[in-house]
């Protein structure tokens, strides 16, 4: 098992399988709220949904309405149940809060070059604690 620490921005505890992108997500346009799938065209996760998996992602892009498309996620019921970025914006800070699921950012090692897609995930936001099971080869 593997430990990072972190910043808490929302508290909780969760986990499930890692999704990840190296890519920025963008909100509004960028994805499906009614499915939790990202649909913008050019992006790695094009398709993929987030919905039940923790989200782990450099943060967030676009415009102010991204918080908004996540908080319709979450009323849909296709939201992450945690999610871990490294960059802080107002955007994802927000939307984190709106979203009412774990978030931790500022980690001690990043967490893009360790966690991959699969590997079982437990948030512990409210202690700072990421501990990471990777997925079997």
């Amino acid at each position: 098992m593997i430990v990072l620490h972190g910043r808490k921005v929302v508290g909780g505890v969760s986990e499930g399988e890692a999704l990840v992108t190296r890519e920025t997500i963008s909100g509004w346009g960028g994805i499906d709220p009614r499915t939790g799938k990202v649909v913008e065209t050019r992006h790695e996760l094009c398709g993929v949904s987030f919905k039940d998996k923790i989200l782990v992602f450099p943060g967030a892009k676009g415009s102010s309405g991204w918080s908004q498309y996540f908080h319709l996620a979450r009323l849909a019921g296709t939201a992450p149940k945690a999610i871990l970025y490294n960059r802080t914006t107002t955007k994802v800070a927000l939307g984190a809060v709106v979203m009412r699921v774990p978030a931790l950012t500022d980690f001690d090692r990043d967490p893009l070059s360790i966690i991959e897609d699969g590997d079982w995930v437990r948030v512990d936001a409210d202690r700072g604690i990421v501990e990471i099971t990777k997925k079997s080869s």
